[in-house]
């Protein structure tokens, strides 16, 4: 997949975002940044579209910047030459797509149909938007039409909002949602900017859907595992489960028959989507130990730690 659009999938989320002006544009890149969504669809349906994409990749030179709504090549240049990196329209027209194709600007046009769906694969396309996601069937008709486009994936964008976002990430052949739930037309015009980084930040925590899986115990031996272990069942009836390597009691309490990582143990965090955390937590400037990788049988991640400990614990992602 093209670069671009592997950091759209790792985003998750992609804010759409109409500007009728322009100076609004650097204080909204401020409020997604500092959400933890570095993201932005910039919508052609204004006039401060151009001026809004030049503003933003001025003040934010690595955020992820595209031009949506674009109906033209002529758009597709001015978007561009203002610093946008990806290309987004509500349909498919065979001219602008082949032109951005022509020059390797990554492109996803709007598709409903199969025979949007066809083609976009003939202009040799690889994800494109569903649109408009909702009115168009939904979930069901995006599974529908990636059942017989096996290698096709989709963006839909269009009725997403907080409640069927993760709905929709659950499904492999999504690689991300446009929504504009965080970033209101109303809010963006009173200026009220603290309210949309508050609603972005709520937007990733719900995707990532971080929750405590376990705590972590190092003990030095076996018996001094099972001591604490039988401790804790005896204290609140959580039952003993003897592993490999440590001893559970209850599904919260781990007890490691020998000292780990972490000075006392470790905490172990669930997520909806462990690659997607990684990639959000870096971009906050987080760093993992690569080392502590672990792999299902299929060789996708389900866990890996953190480089540093937090009160003398490792802490760890598992994937839900």
């Amino acid at each position: 997949m093209n670069e671009v659009l592997s950091k759209i999938q790792m985003m998750g989320i992609v804010p759409v975002i109409k500007l009728d002006d322009a100076n609004d544009a650097v204080p909204l890149a401020r409020a997604l940044c500092e959400g933890g969504l570095p993201c932005a669809e910039i919508t052609f349906r204004t006039a401060a579209a151009e001026e809004s994409i030049r503003q933003m990749r001025k003040a934010y030179p690595n955020m992820l910047i595209g031009a949506g709504t674009v109906l033209t090549t002529d758009q597709v240049d001015k978007a561009v030459n203002a610093g946008a990196t990806f290309i987004v329209s509500p349909g498919l027209k065979p001219k602008v797509v082949s032109y951005c194709v022509e020059r390797n600007i990554p492109i996803t046009p709007g598709c409903s149909t199969p025979s949007d769906v066809e083609a976009a694969i003939e202009l040799g396309l690889e994800v494109v938007k569903f649109f408009p996601a909702e009115a168009a069937g939904g979930l069901p008709m995006i599974k529908a039409m990636a059942a017989p486009y096996v290698n096709m994936k989709f963006m839909p964008t269009g009725g997403i909002n907080a409640s069927n976002l993760n709905s929709y990430l659950d499904f492999p052949k999504i690689i991300a949602c446009g929504g504009s739930w965080m970033v209101r037309d109303e809010l963006v015009k009173e200026g009220n900017f603290d309210m949309i980084s508050h609603l972005t930040k709520e937007a990733v925590n719900m995707m990532l859907g971080f929750e405590l899986r376990h705590i972590g115990i190092n003990a030095t031996d076996e018996k001094q595992a099972d001591d604490v272990a039988g401790s804790f069942e005896r204290l609140f009836g959580f039952t003993k489960k003897v592993g490999n390597s440590s001893i559970f009691a209850g599904t919260a309490i781990e007890v490691l028959r020998e000292p780990y990582l972490g000075k006392n143990g470790h905490i172990a965090i669930q997520t909806n989507y462990i690659d997607r955390a990684i990639f959000h937590l870096e971009q906050q400037g987080y760093s993992f130990n690569e080392e502590s990788k672990k792999n299902d049988k299929n060789g996708k991640l389900v866990a890996i730690y953190l480089k540093d400990e937090i009160g003398g614990f490792a802490v760890h992602l598992v994937q839900k």
